[in-house]
């Protein structure tokens, strides 16, 4: 496998007067779909493609609504997702409230299975 990347200058946010440097940035080499995944899954087990999209449609229904109530969603060897904050300092623990919560974000860590693909990339540039 190899992962494909380009090239992009960039300033330092920290020192905006400062000379830009380049950096490698992946790029996606296409894309497969919820459909296109059913299909794929539906060729390796004994289940329909209708069986496996509806599997994983209620997949992310309730990986949404887990994460919608607080839940952290462990999900075996795939990995885990979990809500995180950001939210702006405050100088008394009394004046932290859901008001100062800037942003939210989805987090996911990757399985053991999953992360191991990270160690056997190979990369070429884009041309």
């Amino acid at each position: 496998m190899s992962v494909k990347y380009k090239v992009l200058p960039r300033k330092n946010p920290q020192d905006i007067m400062a000379p830009e440097k380049f950096y490698a940035a992946a790029i996606g080499d296409g894309e497969i779909d919820l459909d296109r995944l059913a299909e794929k899954i539906a060729y390796q087990c004994t289940l329909t493609e209708v069986d496996c999209h509806a599997v994983l449609l209620s997949l992310v229904h309730n990986v949404s609504e887990e994460l919608n109530d607080g839940r952290i969603v462990r999900l075996g060897k795939l990995g885990t997702f979990q809500i995180g904050i950001s939210s702006e300092g405050m100088v008394t623990e009394e004046e932290v409230n859901p008001s100062v919560i800037t942003k939210s974000r989805i987090l996911f860590r990757p399985g053991k299975k999953l992360q191991k693909v990270l160690s056997e990339l190979s990369f070429r540039k884009a041309s």
